[in-house]
């Protein structure tokens, strides 16, 4: 049995939570920023592979408490480390410490990687490491004095899905689209758009969602090279993950008013392998229309924190508001703003709101309709 680890995004627990027990995982358990939860080593590639809204997968190897650098270093030697790393293996340390008596990430990152070299040092008979094998990404978390430590399966963040070569300028992260996306209950059959798509990561992460298409299908991931796990299971989940796609005739609709943007939505697309179900335009937002009685509006707009200035921002929402007033009552509508006065000029107190961090900055989800 292994135990893993998903990191995501403040605000996404329960959306990962809920992707984890789909994919069957055991004893689910949602914390603020993470969720844990048991499987069997085969679960590293399915958990990989099939994530939309969480950050990484790290198998998690130790959990104790700490309150000073003796009893971290005894905690992380106690660990057996030479059941997962080989002699050549490089094993780089990486992670953080909240609220807790060991406050300093760089000393603990330190003896962290000391304890590990003891460790092996007594099991492979080497006074030095060359490090100049295969990577495993050390990870540790200490929070209000408890360490979790492990390896990071995943290499590159599970946003990287591997279809954005290029993007514009303030892109969104592809886990957090997919949230959004699921947020506005879309499952394919409705229209679903996007009126300032940008690169196109909202509607291709919701091509991605009606076909059912696994999101790491397209990438490689750092525990594929690891020896202790079997490479079949990479080949088993993927197997997996494709038997369940569907295919089908797909509403998805991206407008930008640069038709750079466009341009690279639409290449995005092909590279995601969508580029039969979405649709993407060079449109102003304010000719926005839909007849259709049911629908999704998912999108984020500028914020006025970098790509324009707030005064601006604010006439755009006021438009966005105008447009959004002429669509039938159907529709659900989520806007992505950490604009702090977006509801008064949208001219509607949301019907929900939740709060996101796009990166590192603050945002609400506001939702419209019967969300």
């Amino acid at each position: 049995m292994a135990t893993y680890m998903i990191p995501c995004l403040l605000g996404l627990e329960k959306l990962v939570g809920d992707e984890v027990k789909r994919l069957g995982l055991k004893n689910v358990r949602v914390e603020n920023g993470r969720i844990f939860c048991d499987g069997t080593p085969d679960d590293c590639a399915r958990l990989n592979i099939n994530l939309r809204c969480g950050a990484r997968v790290l198998l998690v190897l130790g959990e104790f408490p700490a309150r000073s650098f003796e009893e971290l270093f005894q905690g992380v030697k106690a660990i057996a480390w030479e059941d997962y790393l080989p002699r050549d293996g490089a094993f780089p340390v990486k992670g953080y410490s909240i609220t807790s008596q060991l406050h300093s990430a760089p000393a603990c990152q330190s003896i962290v990687k000391k304890a590990m070299v003891e460790r092996l040092k007594s099991r492979y008979g080497l006074e030095q490491f060359p490090e100049t094998g295969v990577k495993y990404q050390v990870r540790f978390s200490i929070f209000k004095d408890q360490v979790v430590i492990g390896l990071d399966g995943s290499g590159e963040g599970l946003y990287k899905r591997g279809y954005r070569a290029v993007g514009v300028e303030a892109p969104l992260r592809e886990t957090l689209a997919a949230a959004m996306v699921l947020l506005s209950r879309y499952r394919g059959r409705d229209p679903f758009c996007d009126p300032f798509c940008g690169s196109g990561t909202i509607p291709i992460e919701a091509a991605l969602i009606a076909k059912n298409r696994a999101p790491g299908l397209d990438r490689s991931f750092d525990a594929q090279r690891w020896s202790f796990l079997p490479q079949r299971a990479w080949l088993d989940a993927a197997e997996e993950a494709m038997d369940k796609e569907f295919s089908g005739a797909y509403d998805i609709w991206g407008g930008d008013i640069d038709p750079r943007a466009i341009e690279i939505a639409r290449s995005n697309a092909v590279k995601a392998g969508v580029e039969d179900c979405v649709r993407f335009e060079v449109a102003d937002m304010k000719d926005f229309r839909r007849d259709s009685q049911y629908g999704q509006l998912v999108t984020n707009p500028p914020y006025g924190e970098r790509l324009m200035d707030r005064a601006e921002a604010e006439e755009l929402y006021r438009e966005l508001g105008r447009v959004w007033r002429c669509l039938p009552q159907g529709w659900r509508t989520l806007v992505l703003s950490s604009h702090t006065e977006f509801e008064r000029t949208f001219g509607r107190p949301a019907d929900k709101k939740r709060k996101l961090y796009n990166g590192m900055l603050k945002c609400d989800l506001f939702m419209y309709g019967n969300v």
